[in-house]
């Protein structure tokens, strides 16, 4: 039995001019989903995660979140309703702590804003919520550092970790590993695989091997529109898909060693 969708887009149009960036693009996350979202440099991922998450406003087309419409929400608005996408580095705070950033956010997430910021652990539970989190994402041991100094691959589980304390039913990953040296990746995959089943997860990525280990369905984007949707099986035996990557260095090779 299918399981419900909880965030759609029908019909998705961005036009930047002339230029048609997203072509009327379709697509359904359904509950506990780990989706993929692919394709070449120059698809239009990025456009279409920036739509879903209210960045960006479509020239048509309409968004639906648990079956609400939120096409004209402002981004916090989609946030408070569990539409969260990992945050970028330039957002993090740099001079603070991962445990007083995570304590921060779920202080926010649970309305008492600021005012709980006095010193940390003025507020006992909320002190233990991050540190729990903080375990999960295997930043337990970096939780008194000031963000700046926290190596790369640390710096992109605390983005996760942020984005899982504003308590998301839908979770886009965008580009989780991108940049991650080698010796740091595998943590991060770790954690990207442990996500919790009950959160749906739409993941944009360029690196293959992630991509077939963590996915469950694909959608594969080329010219800012929907090329075909499947199985990682299906995606792999696609030539269409194959076709797609060829002159697009490392990803050929990948899609072809997957089927």
């Amino acid at each position: 039995m299918d399981h419900p969708v909880v965030l759609s887009c029908a019909g998705l149009v961005k036009r930047f001019g002339g230029i048609t960036a997203t072509d009327h693009v379709d697509l359904d996350l359904r509950r506990g989903a780990r989706h993929a979202l692919i394709g070449p440099n120059g698809a239009g991922k990025t456009t279409l995660v920036n739509l879903l998450t209210g960045v960006l406003q479509p020239t048509a087309g309409r968004i639906a979140l648990e079956g609400e419409d939120v096409t004209a929400l402002a981004p916090h608005q989609r946030v408070r309703r569990g539409l969260v996408r990992t945050f970028q580095i330039n957002q993090l705070f740099d001079s603070m702590t991962p445990l007083q950033t995570v304590a921060l956010v779920i202080s926010q997430q649970k309305g008492l804003g600021a005012k709980v910021w006095r010193p940390l652990g003025a507020s006992k539970n909320i002190a233990t919520e991050a540190l729990a989190l903080l375990e999960r994402l295997h930043l337990a041991d970096v939780r008194g550092q000031p963000t700046h100094q926290l190596a790369y691959g640390k710096r992109r589980l605390l983005e996760i970790a942020i984005a899982l304390a504003c308590e998301p039913r839908v979770l886009l990953l965008d580009e989780p590993v991108a940049g991650v040296p080698a010796g740091e990746r595998e943590e991060l995959l770790q954690t990207v695989a442990a996500l919790p089943a009950d959160v749906s997860v739409l993941l944009i990525e360029h690196d293959m091997d992630l991509v077939f280990s963590f996915a469950n369905r694909m959608t594969v984007l080329v010219n800012g529109a929907v090329l075909t949707e499947g199985s990682p099986e299906q995606i792999a035996a696609d030539p269409r898909v194959r076709d797609v990557y060829l002159g697009q260095g490392e990803g050929e090779g990948k899609v072809a060693a997957h089927g």
